[in-house]
């Protein structure tokens, strides 16, 4: 019976141990976006984002004005969708991940491989909402630059 209690108490506290914490649950909704774009995988990366999702960048022009570029979801999709597999790898750093309920809030500094050569670095700020027990993206706005990557 003793060792019963032991057993009991040990499964107890690992499986207290290994349940997600709502900021790992965000973190997990991101990575699979970028799972999907490792594997070029459309219908994974559709499904990481909310039917009215908005993608957005903010660059320097030629010119040195700060433009806005605004994507779609699908158009997205459709242009990593027709990249060999491992073309897209960008690797990010969780620098800052907030939750209030249903949305979510991550800052994530990155750098951005194409064909394992480095391409840019910058940050993606993302707003996710928790929908039906999931978190889905519905805004992401990036920088980007070819200097100061460190």
């Amino acid at each position: 019976m003793k060792y019963f209690s032991l057993l009991l108490t040990f499964c107890a506290f690992t499986i207290v141990t290994k349940a997600q914490s709502p900021e790992d649950s965000v973190k997990e909704a991101i990575n699979q976006l970028f799972t999907a774009m490792k594997n070029a995988d459309a219908s994974l990366i559709k499904a990481s984002f909310t039917d009215s999702a908005i993608l957005q960048t903010v660059r320097t022009n030629a010119e040195g004005k700060i433009i806005i570029e605004t994507d779609g979801v699908n158009q997205f999709a459709d242009v990593i969708s027709k990249l060999e597999k491992n073309a897209a790898d960008e690797r990010i750093i969780f620098d800052v991940v907030r939750i209030d309920g249903p949305l979510a809030i991550a800052w994530t500094p990155y750098t951005f491989y194409f064909k394992g050569k480095f391409s840019h670095c910058g940050v993606d700020s993302y707003q996710l909402v928790r929908i039906n027990g999931a978190w889905k993206i519905q805004y992401l706005i990036d920088t980007r630059r070819k200097q100061g990557c460190d």
